[in-house]
């Protein structure tokens, strides 16, 4: 072990207290292996010890739910024999460092953690936050994240489609990158990560060990950054090998088709000694392990190096021996690396030994690891409120029509970096309200003529002006997004991304966003079967807005038809369903003139569900031609993008002023009618008992909000799809 100036225990980030309980776990004190061992287990990544009392509050079951919080990926069915995987995992703090490799190994890391439950993933959604485009180093991080997804993602074949792109003062320095996959398996092949039998074998699949990664995420992620100790963590970042991963994919499906894995557990955070831990702990089963077994690119390495590597592309297989030469076949065959380096045992312990029989290295309780990890109720105090204005408290723009220009973003280019098409399932792809997947069997490949659609969301302006009102306000939203592509819900992942627990308005903050997402996930009816805290994410000792990140898998139930998408068609009448009260706080107009306080729209559960239902309807029926549902920006913004989308204009009424164009407020959608059907439309919204406001009428070449603003269509596309192009590389990025 290294040599440091302070005591071992706290160099490796563990509390005087933590280090006394890890003796009293032992009745001995802890060796320098076993301290690193502990310290990764029980970071604030791995064990979530400021965050485990919170997230018991939210709701994770209901009868389609077979896997919930607590393994590698949630599971629900969603009939035909067919369940889907689905799971949302954050990788902000080594993106910020090595945006490349960061956001790469990301991609692997979520892989993984879908096929280890029996799963083909068959999409990835990366929903990404970055500092302001006017800034150097955000553009820079931008680029390289985004490179490193598409780039992973493309290589290994698994299609991503769709995700957020946002650029904001708040994640200057502190990027998030958060990435979803969802993979379906045949309800049958549903695997879990628990050892069990003792004698049988830990099988170690796919690549060797290295020194990078050593501590990796579990390391990143549990401090924040300072000004100039970015060269320091270079080492800890992991590198990704997309081929690899893609073998490591095929051989594992392969080994769960012909039953020959007990248990199955990927390599992530913490490495050897997390999967280990974690499916010895679960299976009430102990483990011996040959670290010396452990195959290595590396010379030299320690066995604290290769218990907390965090290499990439590395599973942890339980077969009994009977069945080992078949597994070896099968990963010689897809040129998989295998490794017998582990017994299970009935003892409940971990040991790591140097040779089957040669020298006890550490030997510790294996849940101790895994699930005995100190749980913290850290101090709570709600913020002062912001100082400056509110967005309500802003004089009108003397140029509405230019504000209007100065708010549209299209991450269209960032797409572009991405295939998307993949494996054929994609009807509607990424820069819609939701994506849509045909859903096909995944063993005879026959599409049953239903569709998988998936959504993910988050708004930091409303979660900082009030983060349970604001996080409920994303489920919310995330709902709309799905009843626009005629989807309904089925369950809930959520990444919450918030600064330094240690302070206590930071934990008031995931306090209060952890009960709007469960109130809003209960008056909807949909569980949460997974997530991800990522915490410490402050840049120079400035914590980031609480940016909680919902991830929603919905069904269509009949997919007939392809969603008509936002856009306008020509001649058609322009309604908008839901309320009108907004409110410009919170909002990104708002943000832009930096007043970011005040009270948010007030969101009603039970208008919202009947605003969704009647979307839905409308959609699965084709008695609208375009719908988009309106959240950042306000009508003004929905209707614009419409408009760039189809290239066709509008000419819009009864908006009477900038706050009516701008403000924000829940359960608002537009909805573009044939003359013919408006009235049909109309009374399927006053049986549903929704709101109408009809606003115009979609026409001719111009934008035109009568008495605010006249801009041509061609300057709202422009706006709309060359900011990114132009800061960002013109359409090329570069490692």
């Amino acid at each position: 072990m290294p040599v440091v100036s302070q005591p071992l225990h706290r160099a490796l980030g563990l509390t005087d207290d933590e280090a006394v309980r890890i003796d009293e776990i032992l009745g001995r004190p802890a060796n320098g292996l076993e301290l690193a061992m502990y310290s990764i287990m029980w970071s604030e990544h791995c064990s979530y010890k400021s965050s485990r009392i919170h997230l018991g509050r939210l709701p994770t079951e209901a009868p389609w739910v077979l896997v919930g919080p607590g393994e590698n990926a949630g599971v629900v069915d969603v009939g035909d024999g067919i369940a889907a995987a689905i799971r949302i995992e954050s990788h902000n703090h080594p993106s910020a460092i090595e945006p490349y490799q960061g956001a790469a190994t990301g991609v692997g890391g979520i892989l993984r953690d879908i096929f280890t439950m029996g799963a083909r993933p068959i999409a990835l959604m990366d929903p990404l936050r970055f500092g302001p485009l006017d800034d150097p180093r955000s553009r820079w991080i931008a680029e390289g994240v985004i490179s490193g997804v598409s780039g992973y993602g493309n290589a290994v074949g698994v299609p991503t489609i769709g995700g957020e792109v946002v650029f904001d003062r708040t994640y200057k320095g502190n990027p998030l990158v958060n990435v979803l996959c969802l993979g379906v398996l045949p309800t049958e092949r549903l695997v879990l990560g628990q050892a069990s039998g003792v004698g049988n074998l830990a099988v170690l699949l796919g690549s060797s060990t290295g020194r990078d990664g050593i501590g990796g995420v579990s390391v990143l992620a549990s401090a924040g950054f300072s000004a100039d100790d970015d060269g320091d963590k270079r080492p800890s970042v992991q590198v990704g090998d997309p081929y690899e991963e893609k073998r490591l994919i095929e051989a594992c499906l392969q080994l769960l088709d012909e039953g020959l894995v007990i248990g199955i557990q990927d390599l992530g955070g913490a490495g050897l000694t997390c999967a280990t831990s974690e499916t010895a702990s679960r299976g009430g089963v102990g483990m011996d392990v040959d670290v010396s077994a452990v195959p290595r690119r590396e010379p030299g390495m320690e066995a604290h190096e290769v218990m907390t590597s965090e290499s990439q592309e590395r599973m942890l297989a339980i077969v009994e021996p009977g069945g080992l030469d078949r597994v070896l076949a099968i990963c010689e065959r897809w040129e998989v690396t295998a490794a017998v380096m582990g017994r299970v045992t009935d003892s409940g312990s971990l040991r790591i030994l140097d040779g089957f029989d040669g020298e006890v290295l550490a030997d510790v309780p294996a849940s101790s690891l895994h699930d005995e990890a100190p749980l913290y109720d850290r101090p709570m105090a709600e913020p002062e409120a912001p100082s400056g204005p509110s967005g309500e408290d802003l004089q009108a723009p003397a140029d509405v029509g230019a504000d209007l220009l100065d708010l549209l973003v299209d991450p269209a280019w960032v797409y572009r970096q991405y295939d998307h098409q993949l494996f054929l399932n994609t009807v509607v792809g990424p820069g819609d309200d939701a994506a849509v997947l045909k859903l096909r069997h995944p063993t005879t490949g026959v599409e049953t003529g239903r569709g998988l659609a998936m959504t993910t969301d988050g708004n930091h302006r409303w979660c900082s002006v009030d983060p349970r009102g604001g996080t409920a306000r994303v489920v919310a939203e995330s709902l709309m997004n799905l009843a626009c592509v005629g989807a309904r819900p089925l369950a809930v992942v959520n990444c919450l991304n918030f600064g330094n627990p240690e302070h206590p308005e930071v934990m008031w903050q995931l306090s209060e966003a952890v009960d709007g997402l469960a109130e809003a996930c209960v008056a909807f009816g949909v569980p949460v079967v997974g997530g991800n805290v990522s915490l410490y994410n402050e840049s120079a000792g400035t914590d980031i807005d609480p940016t909680p990140v919902i991830g929603l898998l919905g069904m269509v139930d009949d997919l007939v038809r392809r969603p008509p998408g936002a856009t306008l068609v020509d001649g058609h009448r322009l309604v908008l369903l839901g309320p009108s009260d907004v409110s410009l706080d919170g909002s990104l107009w708002g943000a832009t003139w930096d007043a970011r306080g005040g009270v948010l729209a007030p969101l009603d559960l039970e208008l919202h569900q009947r605003v969704v239902d009647l979307v839905r309807e409308l959609v699965v029926s084709g008695r609208v031609d375009g719908v988009h549902d309106v959240s950042a920006g306000g009508l003004g913004v929905a209707v614009a993008e419409m408009v760039s989308r189809s290239g066709v204009g509008a000419h819009l009424a009864r908006i009477d002023d900038h706050r009516a164009l701008f403000g924000e407020g829940p359960s608002r959608v537009v909805v573009v009618v044939d003359p013919e059907c408006v009235s049909e439309v109309l009374a399927a919204a006053e049986a549903a008992q929704v709101p109408t406001t009809r606003i115009g009428l979609a026409t001719g070449d111009r934008l035109i909000v009568k008495g605010l603003l006249d801009v041509s269509v061609d300057d709202v596309a422009a706006a709309h799809t060359d900011r990114l192009p132009e800061a960002l590389g013109a359409g090329t990025t570069n490692r």
